[in-house]
């Protein structure tokens, strides 16, 4: 079994205010519904044009892990070209 961790740090320029914030995250975190995915914020809870997300998946392969991770990272980039500022992936084994 193994576990993928993914830290995304999200830059949003256009927030004026938490309400528009929360609206692009969750938009997110709702197009990523359809993956294999758990999805939280876990970070600039407090901050308008800055979030951090935490994706999560498990396996029984390091090789499907890394695909998943990386179509969310593409669905992201696809639904919000420009939002992600960074990303990091972590394996749990």
């Amino acid at each position: 079994m193994v576990v993928g961790l993914l830290s995304i740090e999200l830059h949003l320029p256009a927030a004026r205010s938490l309400k528009e914030k929360r609206m692009v995250v969750q938009g997110v975190k709702g197009r990523l519904r359809k993956f294999n995915v758990a999805v939280a914020e876990v970070d600039y809870q407090d901050l308008w044009q800055r979030a951090a997300l935490g994706v999560v998946t498990v396996s029984h392969s390091r090789t499907q892990v890394d695909r998943e991770l990386a179509a969310v990272v593409d669905e992201i980039e696809r639904y919000e070209p420009g939002l992600i500022a960074r990303t990091q992936v972590e394996f749990l084994a």
